[in-house]
């Protein structure tokens, strides 16, 4: 089957329920709280609740740079498999958790072993798919990250009619039966296991696992990357966590309504956006080498109206519209991250680049999601949303100014 014409395309439908649970696994906490606080009483206070999805996004960042590190010398295949079934496991236990700190502990372990898939899979998928596909397969396999936010969105609605406990058993489970299915059907590409062997075989003097590092940040275009990626993570990981929360506040609905309006509007707005981001970067690179970067540009501008508008709407029509045009907007911006990424760096470094990127990213959205938890205590929380543009403008100029690609695949 791997040496089919349409693996490449196999790689992407299996990895795409990869990331379906990825982030139905992490986002369906952030619509339990209520269900979860009758049992676990730290989780009434939303600065409590702010640190226990920021635990799980400090580790990630932190470990993203050595999973990304690590993938560009080892199979990714298995850093996949095994990342999968650990945080599948995690999950699964969590439905046995009595305290805050048996679920803080927990949510920490699923932030090291979920920190290893991104930079993995990414890189795989780019390496299966060069050329005039590439950001089309990004893209696809983008829209399992919003499926699976979607359906986590539901789990405020699965554990009123069940219970938290048994909606963490069953995700988990799932989890841990795919990632014994993948060990057979998922396979590394080729040039990268070739590449790997021939370096043993030689005998040659393997650079350190941090050299890549050096060319990296020895280059203006990548740091320009950073910040580009950066930036939108701030207003991207405070909607993954805070959506549900915000649009409960603005709308004056339960959280159980709240959730699945919020990550469904968010999830099918960027399930549309990462296609059409897709599409067009590929074609337009076609014509234009800087096609890539202007597509990523249309999508970040789509944000900052999107972001005012969930700032200060009050009404149905204007904080789901909001939601939608930010989830279109961030949609395009997000299938051609990895894309912008291999016009500037080697295929050698491109699990450790990205790795990076989503450490910046994460980061970010580690430090927003605590602040954000602060000021939904104050009342605050819709004019965070809007400051939050800001950020996305300056992001944006800075990478229309810089970002001028001479390839669209640096070797």
């Amino acid at each position: 089957m791997k040496n089919s014409k349409f693996y490449p395309w196999i790689v992407v439908g299996l990895l795409w329920v990869v990331a379906l649970l990825n982030y139905m696994d992490r986002q369906m906490l952030s619509t339990m709280q209520e269900a979860m606080k009758v049992d676990i009483v730290e989780l009434n206070k939303a600065e409590a609740f702010g640190a226990l999805m920021a635990i799980f996004l400090w580790i990630y960042g932190f470990l993203s740079p050595v999973a990304g590190m690590v993938a560009d010398r080892v199979s990714r295949k298995w850093l996949v498999v095994g990342s999968l079934f650990v945080w599948s496991f995690v999950t699964w236990m969590m439905g046995y958790a009595e305290t805050f700190h048996q679920l803080y502990w927990l949510r920490a372990i699923m932030g090291i072993s979920e920190a290893l898939y991104i930079p993995s899979a990414l890189s795989l998928i780019a390496d299966w798919h060069e050329g005039k596909s590439r950001s089309l397969a990004i893209g696809i396999h983008m829209t399992g990250l919003y499926v699976g936010q979607a359906i986590g969105g539901f789990g405020a609605t699965i554990a009123a009619l069940f219970s938290w406990h048994s909606t963490f058993h069953w995700f988990g489970i799932i989890g841990v039966v795919y990632s014994l299915l993948l060990v057979v059907l998922l396979h590394e590409n080729p040039h990268h296991a070739v590449v790997s062997r021939s370096v043993k075989e030689s005998q040659e003097k393997k650079p350190s696992l941090f050299a890549g590092l050096g060319v990296l940040f020895s280059t203006l275009a990548f740091w320009i990357i950073l910040f580009y990626f950066a930036a939108p993570s701030l207003p991207g990981w405070a909607i993954k966590n805070w959506s549900p929360t915000l649009f409960s506040e603005s709308l004056g609905i339960p959280m159980s309504e709240a959730g699945p309006i919020s990550t469904i509007t968010i999830a099918v707005s960027s399930f549309i956006g990462v296609i059409m981001g897709g599409i067009l970067s590929d074609r337009w690179v076609q014509r234009n080498i800087r096609g890539r970067v202007y597509t990523g540009a249309i999508g970040l501008g789509l944000t900052v109206p999107a972001l005012l508008l969930l700032g200060f709407g009050h009404s149905l029509p204007a904080v789901v519209g909001a939601g939608l045009l930010f989830g279109i907007g961030y949609g395009i911006f997000d299938a051609n991250n990895m894309p912008i990424l291999c016009q500037f760096v080697s295929a050698k470094y491109r699990g450790t680049a990205y790795g990076l990127m989503n450490m910046t990213g994460v980061f970010a959205g580690a430090a927003v999601t605590e602040v954000f938890g602060k000021w939904t205590d104050g009342g605050n929380l819709g004019q965070g949303f809007a400051l939050l543009s800001i950020v996305v403008l300056i992001a944006l100029g800075l990478q229309l100014y810089f970002l001028r690609p001479k390839t669209d695949n640096m070797e």
